[in-house]
């Protein structure tokens, strides 16, 4: 029996695609609200002096601390989609979620320094690993097999996203830098808290009633298993906390790298599970090989895209000019360029794959054209620190011209390895499958959270032009393993 409310191929009621996209593109457009405008100015928040309203840490700190929080971020996607496949089923997962992701912007809302910003990283990390992807397996769930919409409908769930990522650097970029800091993180809190309102009201009437049920449900004594082996997981961590506390080398650095290796090898053991499980068919197992050579090609992606909130961010407030044209710009509005060109090229994108319909370039053909987009954009930064040196404040339009050029590269890569995500997870491992998704940007920013401490005015060129040889390196191997991995997808379009 399909209980599917209206998630047919007649079902059109939202810009031709199916009703229940409009619950699930407003609940991830406020939950980006709050997470990116919490995420414009907490770079800042981090670095400036206690005296401008800030916690003091050094810059190399301040962005390695960015980068490890949003790859524990992604890296707790592997929670969600495990409370979600065996114990709470999508939609109470996602509203779960949500709710901590509220109460940890209403930590950073009260002035109590790192101690509030600790528990704040706690709750969004847990929040944000439940909601995400979760609303996103739910949009695959809206589709029936063959259905053509498909990676239209994830390019304008996609549009959701950055809507909301686009007006939240512009209002609590605005509150927290020129009047309080925890002003802008009360204004992200509240709207995490209409997200969840319209969600609670919308997905009664539009959601289907699978998602209320777990996929794999655990079965009698299952629960005593994952008890122990999360004690022993807590313990181990311990362990080696203790151990470095008694070496004399637990300090927030160690820390993060010892985070950084975590998140590194959560998908290696993902991996290992889904290509030996018994639960995963012949078929199942080559969709899962295909998808490792489309991850590493994320991965790689991510770390350079989610630069903008540390390496990209620091450029804005220390080498930019800021006052272009009469007009004073805040740091943290760079960050709205992000989802701006998102936006601008949505509309294009959507149009350009229904257009071509079956005919369009296959999802590794479309990864291989990102990475070539992604490391360009490094390329046009390498143009000003070479011209005018690392003392000269230079035009923000470099910054611009970077974004433009990275979100060509991510509308390649974003929407396409959700919608292929979907279609190549193994039955049994739907939830967790997507959860794979969201940890190759947790890996891609595990690596940042080492590298940008790299990021200094000495080497700013070479910072650049490395990151983008390596991006183009990548490039031109996966136009190289397109018809291999097409093959291991047989029966995939």
């Amino acid at each position: 029996m399909n209980n599917k409310p209206e998630t047919t191929s007649q079902d059109r009621t939202f810009f031709g695609q199916p009703r229940g996209l409009s619950t699930l593109f407003f609940t991830e457009m406020w939950e980006r609200f709050s997470y990116y405008g919490m995420r414009a100015i907490l770079i800042y928040y981090m670095y400036y002096s206690v005296t401008k309203g800030g916690l003091g840490f050094s810059q190399a700190t301040a962005a390695s601390v960015m980068s490890i929080y949003g790859s524990m971020v992604y890296l707790s996607s592997v929670l969600g989609g495990y409370m979600s496949d065996r114990v709470w089923g999508s939609r109470k997962t996602v509203f779960i979620g949500g709710v901590l992701i509220m109460f940890g912007h209403i930590a950073l809302s009260v002035p109590a320094g790192s101690m509030a910003l600790f528990i704040s990283i706690l709750l969004i990390v847990l929040g944000t690993g439940l909601l995400k992807p979760n609303v996103s397996e739910m949009v695959g769930g809206l589709y029936d097999a063959g259905d053509t919409r498909r990676d239209a409908g994830f390019t304008i769930f996609v549009f959701g996203i950055n809507l909301g990522s686009l007006v939240a650097p512009i209002l609590v970029g605005w509150l927290g830098l020129s009047y309080n800091f925890h002003l802008g993180f009360s204004l992200a809190a509240i709207g995490m808290f209409l997200g969840l309102v319209q969600y609670w009201i919308g997905g009664k009437k539009y959601l289907s009633k699978d998602s209320l049920y777990p996929t794999d449900p655990l079965e009698p004594g299952d629960m005593k298993k994952l008890t122990v082996r999360g004690t022993i997981g807590l313990v181990a961590f311990g362990l080696i906390v203790l151990l470095m506390y008694l070496l004399g080398s637990l300090n927030l650095n160690n820390f993060v790298l010892l985070l950084s290796i975590i998140a590194i090898a959560a998908p290696v053991v993902y991996f290992v599970i889904f290509l030996t499980s018994k639960k995963v068919t012949t078929v199942e197992r080559k969709h899962v090989w295909a998808y490792l050579g489309l991850f590493i090609a994320a991965m790689i992606f991510w770390a350079i895209e989610e630069q903008g909130s540390s390496v990209l961010a620091l450029f804005a407030a220390n080498q930019t000019n800021n006052h272009f044209l009469g007009l004073h710009i805040l740091p943290a509005w760079y960050q709205m360029l992000n989802p701006l060109f998102i936006l601008i090229y949505t509309p294009f994108f959507a149009a350009l794959w229904n257009r071509w319909g079956k005919k369009q370039p296959s999802s590794p053909a479309k990864f291989a054209t990102g990475m070539l987009f992604a490391g360009a954009s490094y390329l046009i930064m390498v143009i000003p620190v070479v011209m005018f040196g690392t003392d000269t404040k230079v035009s923000p339009l470099w910054l611009v011209g970077s974004w433009a050029v990275v979100e060509i590269a991510e509308l390649l890569i974003s929407p396409i390895g959700l919608s292929v995500t979907t279609k190549l997870a193994p039955k049994a491992f739907q939830s967790q499958m997507m959860s794979m998704w969201f940890l190759a940007d947790a890996a891609g920013q595990a690596v940042n959270a080492q590298i940008v401490k790299l990021y200094t005015p000495e080497n700013e060129a070479a910072y650049f032009m490395g990151v983008a040889i390596v991006a183009i390196v990548a490039g031109v191997i996966m136009f190289a393993l397109v018809k291999p991995i097409k093959n291991l997808m047989a029966g995939i379009k």
